[in-house]
């Protein structure tokens, strides 16, 4: 029988770190129950001692095991896990028949680069919608950069299956898909303008194609309602008239 898995996550569902988790555990067919709060509240029972995620506040953060209880009163006979990348890892060894990560030595590498990767195009996505206009190069650099890991032919980033890379990657596509379409954020909403002629490029077909792909799947329809997501993004960053 599968221990119990209690997500944390935002309340607002914008966080690419808590869809990251979410997305691979629906993917390993997971039994979970997700908890969605206002994490800038730093509420004590998660970032108490005792909490779930005393080390950083951060999320995402999932409890695995001990016994059954309300999110608000975690149990320190669970275990808890931190930072979305440890997290996938996690979940593909407690799932190893879900494959989400290669029993092949250097497909396992290649799952864990193009992680990496995923990491800096989000620090530049996220430099980006803070305005830096630097980091629109930076930017456009990382979708390349995905792209050129990514095969030339096939469903996944690595191999035949869905993987954690994939969980990893989608998310940051994902955000950056909604800078562009809603040019919500800090940037020059000129840039905003130019990113979305970039992704609509020939140049980028390749990754439009994987991310179209990836965004069809029906567990990324469970786990993202995209209308709702849009309207919560320009309700809470878009521009003023």
């Amino acid at each position: 029988m599968q221990k119990q898995i209690t997500l944390y996550g935002d309340i607002h569902k914008l966080s690419p770190y808590v869809r990251r988790v979410e997305l691979a555990l629906l993917e390993a067919g997971a039994t979970f129950k997700t908890h969605r709060f206002d994490f800038f509240t730093k509420p004590a029972w998660f970032v108490g001692p005792d909490g779930v995620n005393p080390y950083t506040g951060k999320i995402p953060a999932i409890t695995y095991g001990g016994p059954e209880v309300p999110p608000e009163e975690p149990s320190p006979l669970s275990a808890k896990i931190t930072e979305s990348h440890v997290i996938l890892e996690f979940i593909a060894d407690v799932f190893p028949s879900s494959q989400l990560l290669p029993s092949d030595p250097v497909s396992r590498a290649h799952v864990r680069f193009i992680m990496t990767a995923a990491n800096n195009l989000e620090g530049s996505a996220l430099e980006f919608f803070h305005g830096a206009s630097e980091a629109y190069q930076k930017l456009l650099d990382g979708l390349e950069a995905i792209q050129k890991l990514l095969p030339d032919e096939g469903e996944f980033a690595v191999g035949e299956h869905y993987t954690i890379a994939d969980a990893s990657i989608t998310p940051i596509l994902r955000l950056v898909i909604m800078l562009a379409k809603t040019n919500a954020g800090k940037f020059d909403p000129d840039l905003g303008t130019k990113l979305a002629e970039e992704l609509r490029s020939e140049k980028l077909a390749k990754l439009r194609k994987y991310g179209k792909g990836m965004m069809e799947r029906e567990n990324f329809k469970k786990a993202v309602d995209v209308e709702h997501e849009e309207f919560v993004f320009k309700q809470r960053f878009g521009r003023s008239a």
